[in-house]
């Protein structure tokens, strides 16, 4: 595992490359920038200032927060106080299961249409997304992996999903370093990890 500045350079050359080198698949145009859960504020600014390069060198980037998807889904549905009764009644358990709902069954606001609906809504000039702050899903509201399958032929902006984590192998990943979360490792897209 390398260090996170080495990481962030590798992302860099390939998205500076043209066409970019992040992605096998032309329909899924997608990366995981890997980092540990505790650089959580060191990897914020090292994102601002890698989009910052990027649009210096005409590569235009949008930074899109996961968290803001997720707060759109729970306001679109039956809001935030249907959710807290919820907890209040059932417990935790029952309000993060309905959180899951929402942001995964067609009748709701799946993750999926909510971050195509937002991507679909950039400016033509937009080259590159980041999606950030995906610990909001955490401990057990929505896998990434999922959210990735679902995005095949969505998009064709070049997207790196920046994802908190540990890292068995090459390809499994740890969402938060949970202890009680199974690495996955079906991703079909590059990592940075």
């Amino acid at each position: 595992m390398s260090s996170l500045s080495n990481r962030i350079e590798l992302l860099e050359n390939d998205l500076m490359a043209n066409p970019p080198r992040i992605s096998v698949y032309h329909d899924l145009p997608f990366a995981i920038f890997r980092y540990d859960p505790e650089e959580e504020w060191t990897l914020r600014r090292e994102a601002r200032l890698l989009a910052t390069r990027l649009g210096e060198a005409g590569r235009k980037t949008c930074i899109l927060h996961m968290s803001e998807l997720l707060w759109k889904a729970v306001q679109d549905t039956e809001g935030i106080e249907a959710v807290v009764e919820l907890e209040k009644d059932r417990g935790f358990l029952a309000a993060q299961d309905q959180l899951t709902t929402y942001l995964s069954d067609r009748d709701w606001r799946p993750l999926a249409d909510l971050l195509t609906e937002r991507l679909q809504g950039l400016d033509d000039s937009t080259k590159v997304v980041f999606l950030m702050r995906a610990a909001a899903m955490a401990p057990g509201i929505y896998y990434m992996s999922k959210l990735l399958d679902q995005m095949q032929g969505k998009t064709s902006l070049t997207t790196i999903l920046f994802y908190p984590g540990s890292i068995e192998g090459t390809t499994g990943l740890r969402f938060m370093a949970l202890k009680d979360r199974d690495a996955l490792g079906n991703y079909r897209v590059k990592i940075y990890g």
